[in-house]
């Protein structure tokens, strides 16, 4: 019998506090305790980056990173991302506008870490754009798409043609 450990962390602006097995990453207790199912499971192994989330500041494939690991640190998943008034993030809003999803598997990953980046780098250019979100697979839509509803976001939006 493996004994569960306590953690307290802040989550998508929330207090937190969970039991969780040393063992378990990150991903199963976002999923499984927390009821948090934005994050998905793809690859399980940190090459799809479906389960990307925000842990300080930084990106993270969730299912990489053990639950416990967590403890104190601040945390940014694809639920914290809408507006605190439940209105859609601009990112959200510009994967609508630009289609850039299909199936949605992979749709949570690439805006969390589209949020990462432009959090980091508002005027990230296309290149910076295409290099961040090589971590993050998709096999239905195609990246222009995506890239496209990125731009629209950054800061060099007004320099780039639609």
């Amino acid at each position: 019998m493996t004994t569960k450990t306590h953690v307290q962390a802040r989550i998508n602006g929330d207090d937190v506090e969970f039991l969780c097995e040393p063992r378990q990453s990150l991903l199963e207790v976002l999923r499984d305790v927390l009821d948090l199912t934005g994050a998905k499971e793809g690859c399980n192994n940190g090459n799809c980056g479906a389960c990307n989330v925000i842990v300080n500041g930084r990106l993270v494939n969730s299912c990489c990173v053990l639950g416990v690991e967590i403890q104190g640190a601040e945390v940014t998943t694809i639920e914290g991302v809408a507006n605190p008034d439940g209105s859609l993030h601009p990112l959200q809003q510009a994967f609508l506008e630009h289609a850039a999803l299909q199936c949605g598997i992979c749709t949570p990953g690439f805006i969390v870490a589209a949020k990462a980046l432009l959090d980091r780098e508002p005027d990230a250019d296309e290149a910076r754009i295409r290099h961040w979100l090589a971590g993050n697979l998709c096999r239905c839509t195609g990246y222009d798409k995506i890239v496209r509803a990125v731009i629209a976001v950054s800061d060099i939006k007004d320099r780039v043609p639609a």
